[in-house]
C-alpha cells in the first residue's frame, strides 16, 4: 500500500512509516477487512466513512508536523487517522460528536495501545481548554473555516481542513499572527468528505 502512495506524492518518511505501522484492517468491520489495504474509502458506523489511505496520508503530510507536537483532530471516526497521528509521534487530542463512534474508537485505540486523548463533543467548538495546538486536522467537510479552531491554533501553527458545501477544497492554513484573520491559505485540490456537523449526536 505504501509503495502505491509514494507514486501519489507521499514522500514523508514520518507519514509512510506510520501508515506501515497502523493495521487498517482492525479499524473496519470484519466483513470488509479484505479491502483494508486498497485505496478506497469504506463505510463505518453511523453512516460515516473511513477515508482512503491516500487521503489519510495526504492530510497527514500537509500537516508538516514533527514528533511531540500537539495536534487537535476533529472527527475521530473509526480512529484510523488518530492512530496514524499517534504513530507519527504526535500528542493527539481528538474529538467526535457521534456517541457510538466515540465509544468504539476510544475502546479500539486503547486496545491497540495508541495513547490519544479522546473526547465526545462538538468539533466546531474544539477543545479550548487544552489549546493552543501546534496543528489542527479536520477530517470532515466544513462549510467555512471555523473561527473557534483558528483561535486554538498557535501562532505559526497549521490547520488542514476540507472546506465547502457543494464543492469542497482541501485547504492548508498557516496562522501567521495572533489575530484569527492573519492567516495564509493554500488550496490543494478538490475533495469529498462527510459534512462537519454541530452539536452532539447521542
Amino acid at each position: 500500500m505504501v509503495e502505491k502512495l509514494r507514486t501519489k506524492g507521499i514522500d514523508s518518511k514520518l507519514v509512510t512509516d506510520a501508515l506501515n505501522e497502523v493495521p487498517r484492517h482492525l479499524f473496519l468491520e470484519t466483513m470488509l477487512d479484505y479491502m483494508a489495504y486498497e485505496d478506497k474509502a469504506l463505510p463505518i458506523s453511523c453512516g460515516q466513512t473511513i477515508s482512503q489511505p491516500s487521503t489519510v496520508a495526504f492530510q497527514s503530510q500537509l500537516l508538516a508536523a514533527e514528533p511531540k507536537m500537539k495536534v487537535l483532530e476533529v472527527g475521530t471516526g473509526s480512529g484510523y487517522q488518530t492512530a496514524v497521528l499517534c504513530a507519527m509521534g504526535l500528542s493527539v487530542y481528538t474529538i467526535e460528536r457521534q456517541k457510538e463512534l466515540y465509544d468504539e474508537s476510544t475502546k479500539r485505540l486503547k486496545e491497540l495501545g495508541y495513547k490519544a486523548k479522546c473526547f465526545l463533543g462538538d468539533g466546531y467548538a474544539g477543545l479550548p481548554e487544552f489549546g493552543p495546538f501546534d496543528r489542527v486536522l479536520v477530517t470532515c467537510g466544513a462549510p467555512k473555516i471555523p473561527e473557534a479552531l483558528l483561535r486554538q491554533l498557535k501562532k505559526g501553527g497549521v490547520m488542514v481542513i476540507p472546506v465547502g458545501s457543494e464543492h469542497q477544497e482541501m485547504l492548508h492554513i498557516v496562522k501567521q499572527g495572533d489575530d484569527i484573520g492573519d492567516i495564509s491559505v493554500q488550496k490543494f485540490g478538490d475533495c469529498k468528505f462527510v459534512p462537519m456537523l454541530e452539536k452532539l449526536n447521542y
